[in-house]
């Protein structure tokens, strides 16, 4: 993975080369048209990222914000992180059906899909997706998984 080490996105997207800031930043702006309130945008792991302020969450299995959303220009293309959807079956199940709709295989890890064209990603349900999840349900999820955080 190509890490940055911009401390902002305005930083992180001028220093892309202009046809590779272009689809960033038309992944930020779909991020920013659907994100639900709560979530903040940070430079953290190298790359822009949609999270739950430590204010709001401070107690992660990891000690970092909780990430919800992130994306890259990566080496050979971009990768874009949606842990909204990883482990909820309902969640992968829409975002797969959008592949179907737009004719792409979909090149996917747990949480993250690379792609090399923003044409090769389903839009519309990356940001239906992006939509779904509000923080408190992020926040539910992340104790469900890792226990619940002190109090």
């Amino acid at each position: 993975m190509v890490s940055s080490a911009a401390r902002s996105v305005d930083e992180y997207l001028a220093q892309l080369p202009d046809e590779r800031r272009e689809v960033a930043v038309a992944l930020r702006k779909l991020v920013r048209d659907h994100l639900p309130p709560g979530y903040v945008e940070a430079m953290n792991w190298g790359m822009p990222c949609y999270e739950v302020p430590l204010a709001r969450c401070p107690d992660t299995y990891n000690g970092q914000p909780l990430a919800y959303v992130a994306f890259a220009a990566q080496k050979n293309g971009y990768s874009l992180y949606l842990t909204g959807v990883y482990g909820d079956p309902a969640r992968e199940a829409r975002l797969r059906t959008g592949f179907e709709r737009i004719g792409r295989k979909p090149d996917m890890g747990k949480a993250c899909i690379r792609f090399r064209k923003l044409e090769h990603l389903p839009l519309e349900e990356v940001g239906e997706l992006i939509a779904s999840v509000p923080v408190d349900t992020l926040i539910a999820e992340h104790d469900r998984q890792h226990g619940d955080r002190k109090t």
